[in-house]
């Protein structure tokens, strides 16, 4: 709740992501000459979720959200982290199948 009221009195909305995170600055105090910046979640709190130009930017990589490069064609759109949800990678012989193929073990000689 405090952060939520911290956001309200103190925080300048910046933008938003396709994940629906928002993200604020500090409109007076600065610390270390810099201005404090953070996220709010939309959702579930997750690191994952933030993208890598507003990862750059809450860590001072890149000064302005102008800075932002278009994405390119070849591009795939940023997934968060999906370990542990129905949504993981789970590979042929996870989660108890039996493997299909027969293998060799390597033996040195």
């Amino acid at each position: 709740m405090a952060i939520y009221l911290r956001t309200l009195w103190q925080g300048r909305l910046v933008g938003k992501d396709s994940q629906g995170n928002k993200y604020y600055e500090d409109k007076r105090t600065k610390r270390y000459g810099k201005p404090r910046r953070w996220v709010i979640y939309q959702g579930r709190a997750e690191a994952s979720k933030i993208p890598p130009e507003w990862h750059g930017w809450l860590h001072f990589t890149s000064s302005d959200i102008a800075e932002f490069r278009p994405r390119y064609a070849w591009e795939k759109e940023h997934v968060p982290n999906l370990t542990g949800t129905p949504y993981a990678h789970k590979p042929k012989g996870a989660q108890g199948e039996i493997p299909t193929q027969k293998y060799e073990p390597w033996k040195p000689n």
